[in-house]
């Protein structure tokens, strides 16, 4: 019988003599025992069987479920032309421009989403994007660090905790002490910022979806010598002041609210933008604008010396591409919306929000704890979240996240229907009376 593996056994015979090992287990023998145990790997099957199987899988999803979870994974609107341009195989091929001189759509289309940045942030200059917006604050951090030339970092305990996991891990590498400004009971960061750090991070609004007090708390920074380092909420830009009118000297953030699926938690995008005295310590790749010899306007990446493969240990980062594909999603929703229309949907999402939580704040038991909040807010229960949590689901409802015992973050956008609402009320009441 033919075999179509790659390798045959006399191939793998040979590389092993070359490398000196009898077998494979000889191979590995210096990995622990436990370390290398068997898989219990099905046999393969064939692509029918596989698609057969993977319906079966996808069946158990259950599509029906009301949700009003939030957290950092929002669940907007999305236009059908988005998927129908960004499947192009133009800019698949194209997905990250290592040869930049013959991307020319793909760097033109990153071009436009660095402009796009900039205008809502209020900064000089953006990248090209990161991973996330957790990659972004840590970067930020890392990048505050090196200009400070300070080993200390401060930062707003309300900034969502799969962030600050991210940020600690990075800080963790290259031994910088990271601090926490305490949330108060109103669920906004007090202010207490000391001298001695490299930056303070600030999250607009909150992980708790409250606006914070980003002008008293940036004027500290300043104060202290901190550089001020504000994580935004990209879609709240289009209707509130950009974090630069408040002097900010890096704004980062996720951009999964533009036209990005929530698909069970990625690949989302980050975006980074900082002051221009600080743009060659901005880490991954910027494009840039030009003329070519021919007078006409051409796009390259302008600089890229920063990341690891180019500049290797002296890197400021081990970014060294960019979330291409989510940044033309980025381009397309806003392209499609424009400013009216992304004014439209935060404003949509706040008001779905605010009448929600007007409801559940006539209901005895149920407290909204957050007063100012944009489209997310803290409720207090009377009973164990858990036990809310998995009774609200039976009824069709996903109805928040549990942040502690008694309490469960809840979230309402521009999908969020008034049906939805009054099922979200009426699911609240038959609980109480059970």
């Amino acid at each position: 019988m033919y075999n179509f593996s790659a390798l045959t056994q006399d191939d793998r015979a040979q590389m092993l003599e070359c490398i000196g090992v009898s077998n494979i287990n000889e191979l590995f023998s210096h990995i622990p025992k436990e370390a290398r145990s068997e898989l219990d790997l099905p046999d393969g099957i064939s692509e029918m069987e596989a698609q057969i199987e993977l319906k079966k899988l996808s069946s158990k999803n259950n599509h029906s479920l009301a949700s009003f979870l939030g957290g950092g994974s929002y669940n907007h609107f999305i236009p059908a032309a988005i998927s129908q341009v960004a499947q192009r195989f133009e800019f698949i091929t194209a997905y990250t421009p290592y040869q930049p001189e013959i991307s020319q759509g793909t760097l033109q289309m990153i071009y436009e989403f660095q402009s796009i940045i900039c205008n809502l942030t209020g900064m000089d200059v953006s990248n090209a994007s990161v991973y996330d917006g957790a990659t972004a604050c840590a970067e930020a951090v890392l990048m505050a660090a090196r200009v400070k030339r300070k080993n200390k970092v401060l930062i707003s305990d309300a900034v969502n905790p799969e962030y600050k996991k991210v940020i600690q891990t990075y800080c963790d590498g290259v031994d910088i002490q990271v601090d926490y400004l305490p949330v108060a009971e109103d669920y906004k960061t007090t202010l207490a910022v000391e001298e001695g750090y490299a930056c303070v991070l600030l999250a607009m609004p909150n992980y708790y979806g409250v606006i914070e007090n980003i002008c008293a708390i940036g004027e500290a920074a300043k104060a202290s010598g901190a550089l001020f380092v504000v994580c935004s909420d990209l879609l709240s830009l289009s209707a509130i002041k950009s974090p630069g009118d408040f002097g900010a000297d890096i704004v980062v953030g996720d951009f999964q609210s533009f036209g990005i699926s929530q698909s069970y938690g990625g690949p989302y995008g980050g975006y980074m933008a900082v002051k221009t005295p600080y743009m060659r310590q901005m880490p991954g790749r910027i494009v840039g604008a030009s003329l070519d010899k021919e007078g006409k306007r051409a796009f390259t990446l302008t600089m890229q010396a920063r990341e690891q493969h180019i500049k290797r240990e002296r890197a400021t980062s081990n970014i060294c591409t960019n979330q291409g594909l989510m940044t033309l999603c980025a381009v397309l929703y806003a392209s499609l919306l424009g400013s009216t229309g992304l004014k439209k949907v935060f404003l949509s999402s706040v008001q779905n929000a605010k009448k929600l939580a007007s409801k559940i704040s006539q209901i005895d038991g149920f407290d909204v704890l957050t007063q100012d909040f944009m489209y997310e807010f803290v409720l207090k229960l009377p009973f164990d979240a858990d036990v809310f949590l998995q009774k609200m689901q039976k009824k069709g409802i996903l109805a928040g996240i549990k942040i502690s015992e008694d309490k469960v973050l809840v979230c309402a956008t521009e999908m969020t229907t008034d049906e939805q609402i009054e099922a979200y009320i009426g699911a609240l009441e038959d609980i109480k009376s059970e």
